[in-house]
């Protein structure tokens, strides 16, 4: 069964250690995917097409996996605001080594959406409380205090 260890980053070096490590380890370049938001794209404001074809891509991509609607969003919002994502799929051995690697460059512990607020680092929330879901759920795994994800797909 194929497992998918995903991480958001805060800037692309990050990011880019990450690869470099899951490579070493023995992940192939094709098993890994690095996912920012697109920059050179003709149009390329909130409401543009291709804007907006590429967040509704990355949120079914993201669905696939198994990750929620809010908790895809919430990875959307984090690559708009300029985060890198990473996503590494192999064995169960391969994807938990690669969540390891994740955490250990500290990739961002993603919150739910809840309503119109996001809940991300480097966000202001000061009216809100933080509501964190600290369970396993089906498809998906969670290790207390980390950022990457693991899903089960």
């Amino acid at each position: 069964m194929a497992k998918t260890a995903v991480g958001l980053f805060e800037n692309p070096g990050s990011a880019d250690d990450v690869v470099r490590e899951l490579e070493a380890s023995g992940f192939a370049r094709n098993d890994v995917r690095v996912l920012g938001e697109p920059r050179e794209m003709a149009g390329s404001g909130v409401m543009s097409t291709p804007h907006t074809d590429f967040e509704v891509d990355l949120i079914r991509d993201l669905r696939a996996f198994g990750a929620n609607e809010s908790r895809a969003e919430a990875y959307v919002q984090g690559v708009r605001r300029g985060g890198v994502m990473v996503f590494a799929t192999g064995s169960g051995t391969m994807a938990d080594n690669a969540a390891a690697i994740m955490n250990q460059h500290c990739a961002v512990e993603i919150e739910e959406v809840k309503g119109s607020q996001t809940y991300l680092p480097g966000t202001v929330n000061d009216e809100v409380t933080q509501d964190r879901d600290v369970s396993s759920q089906a498809g998906r795994v969670r290790s207390s205090g980390s950022g990457a994800r693991l899903f089960v797909w």
